[in-house]
């Protein structure tokens, strides 16, 4: 086994292309069609503008006025997020779910460990995979407990004691 990361690879259908462009949105200041078809095709997805149109349609993207004035496209109720982590609004929505569910985090290596009540995990889970946390390549879940894996072991450890402090704020 090597050391080095394999690059996220994604298949080539409808959702994930979906994903894709809401992922951009978040991560991203969009301010065109044209940007964002760019961008897609930096990233080896090739779509027509009317299907980019619709696409944008389905996952409920509005252009919205930013604080600077710029106009961007943004996703549902989230704003453009910093590229470093979640925004405040974020985090406040995520600790309303996460104070009440979460009973432990724990990291190892690059895992993190989120324990909940039976039958919670799950919720949690898409609590955690619906933010764009940077280092947090996705979650996976059983019963009552959440795997986040991160890219390396300091995002995993520092991002675990984020968790434990958003869950400890109510």
């Amino acid at each position: 086994m090597t050391d080095s990361n394999t690059p996220l690879q994604r298949p080539t259908t409808r959702a994930a292309r979906l994903s894709v462009i809401e992922e951009i949105l978040l991560n991203h200041i969009i301010t065109s069609q044209s940007q964002l078809s760019g961008i897609l095709s930096d990233e080896g997805i090739d779509v027509t503008q009317a299907t980019l149109s619709r696409d944008l349609d389905e996952i409920n993207a509005m252009k919205t006025r930013l604080a600077d004035g710029t106009i961007a496209y943004t996703v549902g109720d989230h704003s453009v997020h910093q590229a470093a982590g979640v925004g405040e609004k974020a985090e406040q929505q995520m600790a309303k779910v996460l104070g009440g569910l979460v009973t432990s985090v724990a990291s190892a290596r690059n895992i993190i460990v989120v324990h909940t009540p039976s039958g919670a995990a799950q919720y949690v889970a898409s609590v955690i995979d619906k933010q764009p946390i940077d280092g947090v390549l996705g979650t996976i879940a059983g019963d009552d407990t959440v795997m986040a894996i991160c890219s390396d072991d300091d995002t995993a450890s520092a991002r675990a004691k984020w968790l434990l402090s958003i869950a400890s704020k109510n």
